[in-house]
């Protein structure tokens, strides 16, 4: 699940894997083995990918039915998302 979210916010933000792997000074086969679901981040790591795509935590990690309850929307969603960024979003 966190894969798929990540994958989503990323595609939803605009950014392509060396943005987000460069903006979390690491390297981006390692970026890219998030996103494919081989690795995981470190508690630091998750938090700062949230501040980094300005999510909360528990929508990376798939915690829908509690941010529904504290009335909290995310503009993501993770189910079908395109391919690429956008080149021309705002």
């Amino acid at each position: 699940m966190f894969n798929d979210r990540l994958r989503a916010v990323r595609i939803n933000r605009g950014l392509i894997q060396q943005q987000v792997a460069d903006a979390l000074n690491m390297t981006i086969r390692n970026y890219q083995k998030y996103e494919k679901g081989d690795y995981r981040p470190t508690f630091e790591g998750l938090v700062e990918i949230a501040e980094l795509f300005n999510v909360p935590v528990d929508y990376l990690l798939g915690r829908d039915r509690y941010l529904a309850s504290i009335n909290v929307i995310v503009d993501v969603f993770p189910e079908n998302p395109p391919r690429r960024p956008n080149p021309h979003k705002n």
